[in-house]
């Protein structure tokens, strides 16, 4: 397999840890594993208790089952534990697909799932969705696309990183047009527990049995560094997995599967303080807009911590994102690792505090870069 860059580690690598202010990336505030304990309940007694053996390959039972409750209405059977999302990406599409088979691939999405089905050498079909429809899912648009060639669809709402999401009925139409074709629905829930207008969509695999859902710790849920991710999908598409993870990573470590089991057992107690947070910062990130409605254009997030900004006058996107990290210590992502230039994603999951100084140093910067190009328009 050959593998596109990873632009967007690659700009995290580059500036993500020297970074004063982080309004680029997508999850919300991090928890320690002091807080952790607070709130959980893990005593220290349980953390010694923990012995450093071999796991199952498809996960500790006790995480499965926590996982199966929550997620898959208690169908252990379904649920593999990954290394993060992003292994349970890699294991499912390598699993699964094979050269020329067609893929209809969301567009924007996270940069893995396309990346991995060029490199497999997938026939890629994009479906874009637009900034001037709000970043609404056309399902007519996805009908029209799919064909009886197509092996699977790939979506991931609430949407990274536009922070748009589906309604249940468009939802429900894109399970329609995946059964009609027979091919795979692969829904990436990454953000499914932070939605602020209307409820979290259903899990998909209670109503389509060629239905995959991938999740993770790392967004919602504060915990990106323990890198727990998961897979729900038919037990026979589990046992394909097995057979590549028996040459990678094998299993994960118990140490992170008693964490990761409270960490889904008790999911409300995590997600709830950090999703008034994140509504909170949205109205100061909607405030900030409205004031520099000059320069910028957005879609107002509808899940998810991230906002996708369209920005006006500024002819080097990227060289003004490197130049706000250099300068003020700021890290924002430009749009071009998402394939749109002219755009930066603007996550603002952080702390409060934080956000509203990491604006205040792009209201100034922004303005700088956009100057020049006005005076001389």
């Amino acid at each position: 397999m050959k593998l596109a860059p990873a632009l967007l580690e690659q700009w995290l690598r580059d500036y993500y840890f020297e970074a004063k202010f982080d309004i680029g990336s997508s999850g919300v505030e991090n928890f320690s594993l002091g807080e952790l304990r607070e709130r959980l309940h893990i005593s220290q007694r349980e953390l010694d208790g923990v012995v450093f053996c071999d796991s199952p390959t498809l996960g500790d039972s006790k995480l499965r089952e926590a996982i199966a409750k929550r997620w898959a209405t208690g169908r252990v059977e379904r649920v593999m534990t990954a290394h993060g999302s992003s292994e349970a990406i890699y294991l499912i599409l390598n699993s699964l697909l094979h050269k020329d088979d067609e893929v209809v691939v969301l567009d924007p999405i996270y940069y893995a799932f396309a990346a991995f089905v060029e490199g497999i050498g997938c026939r890629v079909v994009r479906w874009p969705i637009r900034f001037e429809e709000g970043f609404t899912p056309d399902v007519d648009d996805l009908n029209r696309l799919v064909s009886p060639r197509t092996k699977m669809i790939i979506v991931n709402f609430p949407h990274n990183p536009t922070g748009a999401t589906a309604t249940v009925q468009q939802q429900n139409a894109m399970i329609r047009i995946a059964s009609k074709a027979g091919c795979y629905l692969l829904w990436d829930s990454a953000f499914g527990a932070l939605t602020y207008e209307q409820p979290s969509l259903p899990e998909i695999g209670d109503y389509y049995d060629r239905a995959i859902s991938i999740g993770t710790l790392s967004k919602a849920y504060g915990l990106p560094g323990l890198r727990v991710g998961w897979g729900i999908a038919p037990p026979e598409v589990l046992q394909k997995c097995t057979h590549l993870r028996d040459y990678t990573t094998l299993y994960l470590s118990p140490l992170i599967e008693l964490i990761a089991t409270r960490a889904i057992q008790n999911a409300e107690r995590l997600v709830s303080m950090r999703l008034e947070q994140a509504r909170a910062n949205r109205e100061i990130l909607t405030q900030w807009v409205n004031e520099h409605e000059d320069v910028v254009r957005w879609v107002r997030p509808a899940g998810g911590v991230s906002c996708f900004l369209r920005l006006s006058g500024v002819r080097d996107v990227p060289e003004m994102c490197r130049s706000l990290a250099r300068e003020a210590g700021v890290l924002l992502v430009p749009g071009n690792c998402f394939g749109f230039p002219q755009f930066v994603r603007l996550g603002f999951g952080g702390p409060t505090r934080d956000l509203e100084s990491a604006l205040t140093l792009f209201s100034k910067h922004l303005h700088d870069q956009i100057r020049p190009a006005y005076i001389g328009s």
